[in-house]
């Protein structure tokens, strides 16, 4: 597995990230939660203040955006309007626990996820996070937890099922879908939901963190250089019902992330479904191009269909 994605590449560290720096707001008409009533567990330092920088060069023709030193986490709603289905998606954007792509792997899905009667909840969870570090050859083969990132993911579940009734959404269908270093989130949350990596704060903690769907797209750190798989996200049969994507040519997350995920969630009789394509690369999000690769919300709407998370019609919002 390289250390050094060519997302990363192309937004800040290998020289190609704009001058103009600022800081991410959501679009008009949506506000961030701070996840913590008061100050985030295991708090780290951050080498300086939380930024927004758009890159110079492109995906699929655009900018991509990407936030650095994030050490406030939040949650911005997004509810569909007009149909709605009830079921609702955390979205953790990647960006190899250094950055978060907060468009591409972001906002982006949010549109998707409204478009199809969902409701997106996008997580801004801390950045940079240990013990990954791409600057280095150093990454371990036995990975440790991401617990920064984590805590604010199992946080972020929990919340949205506190406030289901007020935010019109059933507590029963609540999914993760993430990224690259996001969709490595996806698998944690999926497997460790019953490891409690910080004190109760309030009462949405009583509320359990366990997704009830999971969509991993180009996933990373899942699988060892052994090509076995990551003992922190061991699988069970309490595992999530899963939905993978890769491209055989992604030689930033290699395919066998996918892979490797795939044999375990068969083996342990979890549903999954997985897609590989030949072309694709890495960091593509939702973006279409003429690669078959950026169909792939089609299909995974489908799916959503398919294990009764999304109705095959779905509802006017009342």
């Amino acid at each position: 597995m390289k250390l050094v994605s060519g997302l990363l590449c192309l937004l800040a560290w290998c020289g190609g990230a704009s001058a103009h720096a600022h800081v991410w707001e959501p679009s008009a008409g949506h506000a961030q939660i701070a996840i913590w009533p008061g100050k985030a567990p295991d708090a780290r330092p951050m080498p300086g203040p939380e930024t927004a920088s758009a890159s110079k060069g492109t995906i699929a023709g655009r900018p991509v955006t990407a936030l650095t030193n994030v050490s406030r986490p939040t949650i911005t709603v997004y509810p569909p309007k007009g149909r709605y289905s009830a079921a609702a998606v955390v979205v953790f954007p990647g960006g190899g626990f250094e950055i978060l792509a907060i468009d591409l792997e972001g906002t982006e899905a949010c549109h998707w996820l409204n478009a199809i009667g969902v409701t997106c909840v996008l997580l801004k969870y801390r950045v940079p996070s240990v013990p990954y570090d791409w600057h280095c050859t150093c990454r371990p083969d036995d990975f440790a937890l991401s617990v920064p990132s984590l805590e604010d993911a199992q946080r972020a579940i929990r919340l949205v099922r506190y406030h289901a009734a007020r935010w019109h959404i059933d507590p029963h269908k609540v999914g993760v879908l993430g990224f690259s270093a996001g969709g490595y989130l996806v698998a944690e949350t999926s497997t460790g939901f019953k490891r409690r990596l910080y004190k109760p704060v309030d009462a949405a903690d009583r509320e359990s963190d366990r997704p009830d769907f999971a969509l991993a797209i180009y996933p990373g750190h899942l699988a060892r250089r052994s090509d076995a798989l990551n003992p922190n996200v061991a699988v069970t049969r309490d595992t999530p019902p899963t939905f993978l994507v890769q491209a055989e040519n992604d030689y930033v997350d290699g395919v066998n992330q996918s892979l490797v995920y795939y044999r375990a969630l068969a083996k342990a009789r979890v549903p999954a479904e997985m897609h590989l394509y030949a072309h694709g690369g890495h960091a593509f999000g939702l973006r279409r191009t003429r690669r078959p690769i950026t169909r792939w919300p089609h299909l995974a709407q489908a799916w959503m269909r398919r294990i009764g998370m999304i109705p095959q019609a779905t509802r006017e919002m009342k």
